[in-house]
């Protein structure tokens, strides 16, 4: 967890010019102008499931920890309001956050742990079931998250908060 926040907060203190961010901007809108509580549980999983990819997955979730910060700096460059909002607390604050970032977590431990295993020449059978929890767990946590996530935009909307990007 802590590297892949940490990762994410490295992410989030990039310098992203105007132009970079209004290009992201637009992509980002386009990504969830119609999306619901299952599209992003669906996102959530396809970045998710290859962090479970012996080795692989860990350069694969520390890469997606940058991207999400990077992303955040692109957002916070269109909407200063933002640069306010520490980036870590939309991980720590929220709880779908908490969500992704202990699915995430778990998929890249695993993947450091059965590289281990493969470096050391265990037996990966050993693993099939602990694994297994544990996308369970991941695939559950992204389900839970992304309907309460979508859930809480809409409701912060209804409150009156708009921000950039998640007009749905």
């Amino acid at each position: 967890m802590g590297i892949f926040a940490g990762t994410y907060q490295i992410g989030s203190m990039s310098t992203v010019s105007q132009e970079e961010a209004d290009t992201f901007m637009s992509e980002f809108e386009e990504l969830v102008m119609d999306i619901d509580g299952f599209g992003i549980f669906a996102h959530n999983t396809t970045i998710a499931l290859p962090m479970f990819i012996p080795g692989f997955g860990v350069a694969w979730g520390l890469f997606s920890a940058w991207s999400t910060g990077f992303a955040f700096a692109a957002i916070t460059t269109t909407a200063p309001i933002l640069e306010q909002v520490p980036p870590l607390a939309i991980l720590f604050l929220s709880p779908f956050g908490l969500m992704e970032l202990t699915a995430y977590s778990l998929g890249i431990s695993r993947s450091f742990i059965l590289i281990r295993a493969i470096t050391k020449k265990i037996d990966l059978r050993t693993f099939i079931k602990p694994t297994s929890i544990e996308i369970g767990v991941v695939v559950g946590l992204l389900l839970v998250g992304g309907y309460l996530e979508i859930y809480m935009i809409e409701l912060a909307q209804e409150q009156g908060f708009e921000m950039p990007g998640l007009d749905i």
